[in-house]
């Protein structure tokens, strides 16, 4: 798919992550809207690439349906997905007072990372499936956010993993599913990124955390995830894979 001229929908574009792959899309063509619970990041960015900023939360159906219209009103009908929006969290199921870890905090990152994946990627789908097919059968692409997580987890990562994990398992059963309606899956499982979130910790920190990586030995760059965004939409024939991009890093027990 060709993405130039194309209408694209990206979640948790306010920053990180889904902010890289917003300015890429614009970068190469396309119209951009940026959806993110914090509405003044949104719009800030939204700004910079001459895109619409929503705010939206992804776990609310009447929020997701109410920003698909408005993003086709100002756009048109939208083709490509990337889906990046979520939270992250460590909590050990026994707690340092012994007892056990709130069942609030882990039903909270599952519906975010998982619940809400599916929901932004369910109403999108409807959408698309509806548009004429391109020359060559094709009528869009999605793309979700996972992590290395979901693989390696970290002590105190049960409800991040659970929830990255669930993202991994459903690609490629979604994939086989809406390839009646020409419509590609696939996900991105990140490794250890340069993302505002991880740059607040102490700079030792994140000296440590890029020397556990094989190669190359640094934070990955928001854009590199950008990049292989974008590849996977204009490559036809990904389709249904999980992709790690992490350096070769497999993450430590803690």
């Amino acid at each position: 798919m060709n993405i130039q001229d194309q209408a694209a929908i990206v979640t948790g574009a306010g920053s990180g992550l889904g902010e890289a792959v917003a300015r890429e899309l614009a970068g190469r063509g396309a119209r951009v809207a940026v959806l993110d619970r914090n509405l003044a990041a949104a719009e800030w960015v939204a700004s910079e690439i001459n895109g619409l900023a929503i705010e939206c939360d992804i776990t609310n159906a009447q929020a997701v349906e109410a920003a698909l219209e408005r993003a086709s009103a100002a756009h048109g009908p939208a083709r490509i997905l990337m889906n990046v929006a979520g939270i992250g969290t460590a909590k050990r199921i026994v707690q340092k007072d012994g007892r056990a870890a709130p069942l609030e905090d882990f039903e909270a990152v599952v519906r975010i990372n998982l619940i809400g994946t599916y929901n932004v990627c369910r109403l999108f789908a409807a959408r698309c499936a509806q548009l004429p097919p391109d020359e060559g059968g094709e009528r869009g692409a999605m793309v979700m956010t996972a992590s290395v997580a979901a693989f390696d987890g970290q002590v105190g990562q049960q409800a991040y993993s659970a929830s990255k994990g669930g993202v991994v398992s459903m690609t490629l059963p979604m994939a086989r599913d809406l390839a009646q309606h020409g419509i590609r899956v696939c996900t991105i499982a990140p490794g250890l990124f340069a993302t505002p979130l991880l740059k607040e910790l102490p700079e030792a920190v994140q000296e440590n955390l890029a020397k556990s990586i094989p190669f190359p030995p640094r934070l990955g760059k928001p854009s590199e995830f950008a990049e292989l965004a974008c590849h996977i939409v204009t490559n036809g024939h990904l389709n249904g894979e999980v992709i790690r991009l992490d350096g070769a890093l497999r993450m430590a027990p803690r």
